[in-house]
């Protein structure tokens, strides 16, 4: 009988990716469950559950179970992995081995959680990486060098930025300001200046869309459609990707301030290697129109979107199934581990 393959999973705040060795990604949904409130029923996990956000019955509730990169719902998480490495796996009678992508600013309930919730849903053993050194690998730097490069991993619910050295992170930060913030920027700003309400939905699609941080070229728009606050009733309004830049301002200076704060204190020799070896960026948020010129332009420092920016962090946590030999149960390389003595 055969064994049963390692799988990687990237368990994001807005989707779920799962890698498994020798395939690559074989699995990338939406991290929202649908359940029953009455009878605690699971109804639908992934692209069919997402459908329904914002969109449910009295009965039934669409649910993110991770809010801000970190476990909110823990027996939702869990139902969901096991969904999912089910759906992957199939029925095995071994388990497998799992590595689950972490934010780098993950507390150790947060990580314990995370382990759990793996176990739970059926993994023999699982490791953890850290979302940048992952999305590094992802992205095809050769972390072993010692040789500095700056990753800056824009996801859903979590930025993390870090400086890698040596396979290890050598500073870091993560902040709970990325996509999802990015939408609530959008729906407040709808609110504010043009008196409609939009769904998170739309604002989403607004993002991707017309959304930019840097200006275009050539300016965009688009018709939105959402309730007028002051009649209660539908109303379209155009809107310009010049007024997105003002919509993004906060959050996106905020994860600019954290770029900042990552290379001050980073030593150096590394910042050396980083103004040649330049910045990645990893993450859907990174797609963001004109997310790389901004972090040019503010650090001066050339910028590059990495070739599959959401799939990064996946692919790096699957390639680094070939190492779970060398890694030590639990975890792997969380910089601010105290060596077990």
């Amino acid at each position: 009988m055969p064994m049963a393959k390692d799988i990687g999973i990237d368990l994001g705040t807005a989707s779920v990716l799962v890698y498994v060795k020798g395939k690559g990604i074989v699995l990338n949904e939406p991290s929202v469950v649908a359940m029953d409130k009455n009878t605690g029923k699971l109804l639908k996990v992934g692209t069919e559950a997402e459908a329904m956000l914002g969109r449910t019955p009295g009965n039934i509730v669409a649910i993110r179970p991770l809010r801000e990169g970190v476990i909110s719902d823990y027996d939702m998480t869990e139902r969901m992995l096991k969904e999912f490495i089910h759906k992957v796996a199939g029925f095995s009678f071994f388990k497998p081995r799992v590595i689950i992508c972490v934010p780098s600013g993950i507390t150790e309930v947060e990580e314990r959680a995370v382990i759990d919730a793996g176990i739970q849903a059926g993994a023999r053993k699982v490791y953890l990486i850290e979302e940048p050194v992952a999305a590094a690998i992802g992205a095809g730097i050769d972390i072993a060098k010692p040789d500095g490069h700056m990753v800056v991993d824009i996801g859903g619910g979590t930025a993390d930025i870090a400086v890698i050295s040596l396979s290890g992170v050598v500073e870091s930060a993560s902040i709970k300001i990325a996509g999802d913030q990015l939408n609530e920027a959008v729906v407040k700003y709808m609110r504010r200046t043009h008196n409609l309400l939009v769904g998170e939905r739309t604002a989403e699609e607004m993002k991707k869309r017309i959304g930019c941080v840097f200006p275009k070229d050539e300016e965009e728009t688009m018709d939105v459609k959402g309730r007028c606050l002051l009649t209660g009733l539908p109303k379209v309004v155009t809107v310009s990707s010049t007024e997105m830049m003002d919509a993004f301002e906060e959050p996106v200076e905020r994860i600019m301030e954290t770029i900042h704060s990552v290379l001050e204190r980073t030593p150096p020799e590394l910042v050396a290697d980083i103004s040649t070896n330049g910045i990645m960026m990893t993450g859907g948020g990174s797609l963001v129109s004109g997310f790389d010129k901004l972090v040019s332009a503010r650090t001066g420092i050339h910028t590059v979107i990495a070739e599959d920016a959401v799939s990064c962090v996946a692919l790096g946590t699957g390639k680094s199934l070939d190492s779970l030999n060398a890694m030590q149960d639990g975890t792997m390389n969380l910089s601010r581990r105290r060596q077990m003595n």
